[in-house]
């Protein structure tokens, strides 16, 4: 049993299940288009996981680990340091190179590079005018790997020398089993981290303020060439479960469901 007292921030990271203190719940996708995930069963989970609070958590996915904020200690972890592939949960670091390293109110204009790109999007298309702050909340709220390609371009040039802004955060945070190609994370041999890694990039990102109020939004409106555009949050945890205040969903086909979470609980903030 982890004993939820002797930690003010839990930042919890699971590949295909998430579990907070002792509840297991199941998590599904529909497909690599809509990260939205489905919680139908979180409350028959809820009390089955009470039911058996003196055990063991019981978590069937790959990878998982439960980190204390405040002490930098692991609280629970399963193969936390086996690299994999963690889809769009790189959209972390990539908000975080972004905030870090331009003014979110510039706006652009979306390149074709970015306008054409696949699975899940913001909808932005070749020559919409949008604020950089906008292309954030399409990033972290939407899952928008177009807002990602044109956040790498209006940053850095081009995706891959935005990657190399990714690799050298990691290597400033001392990570050695974390590797960016992508913005995004779509499926790339060379696109990898852990369990434990990416939970050390999390609690870094969100450490900045912004970052963590755009994390905890669950319904914002942005602006498309004028026009406001209300979006949701695909992590639905939001709001449904006590003291959830982030961070980000994902899946594609090689890495299977993905949640990083964040929870404040029992007034240790």
């Amino acid at each position: 049993m982890i004993n939820s007292t002797r930690s003010k921030k839990l930042l919890c990271l699971f590949l295909i299940f998430i579990m907070l203190v002792n509840i297991v719940i199941p998590v599904f996708a529909d497909d690599i288009d809509d990260e939205t995930l489905d919680y139908t069963l979180l409350q028959e989970d809820i009390l089955n996981a009470n039911s058996n609070i003196s055990g063991a958590p019981q978590i069937y996915s790959r990878s998982a680990i439960v980190y204390d904020r405040t002490t930098k200690q692991i609280l629970y972890g399963k193969n936390e340091n086996t690299e994999r592939p963690m889809a769009s949960t790189t959209k972390i670091m990539t908000a975080i190179i972004l905030i870090e390293n331009s003014d979110l109110s510039q706006t652009v204009e979306v390149c074709k590079e970015a306008a054409s790109v696949g699975g899940s999007t913001l909808g932005i298309s070749t020559g919409d005018k949008i604020t950089l702050n906008d292309l954030l909340y399409g990033l972290m709220l939407r899952s928008g790997n177009d807002a990602a390609v044109q956040i790498a371009i209006t940053v850095a040039g081009s995706v891959e020398s935005f990657a190399e802004l990714m690799n050298n955060k990691t290597k400033e945070l001392g990570l050695t089993h974390t590797h960016f190609v992508t913005p995004h994370g779509l499926d790339s041999e060379k696109h990898y981290t852990t369990a434990y890694e990416l939970a050390v990039i999390t609690d870094y990102a969100l450490q900045n303020p912004i970052f963590a109020k755009v994390v905890s939004t669950k319904t914002a409106t942005i602006s498309i060439n004028g026009l406001p555009k209300t979006i949701n949050n695909t992590n639905e945890l939001l709001g449904s479960l006590q003291g959830v205040n982030g961070v980000k969903t994902g899946f594609t086909n090689g890495a299977f469901r993905c949640l990083v979470t964040s929870v404040n609980r029992n007034n240790f903030n």
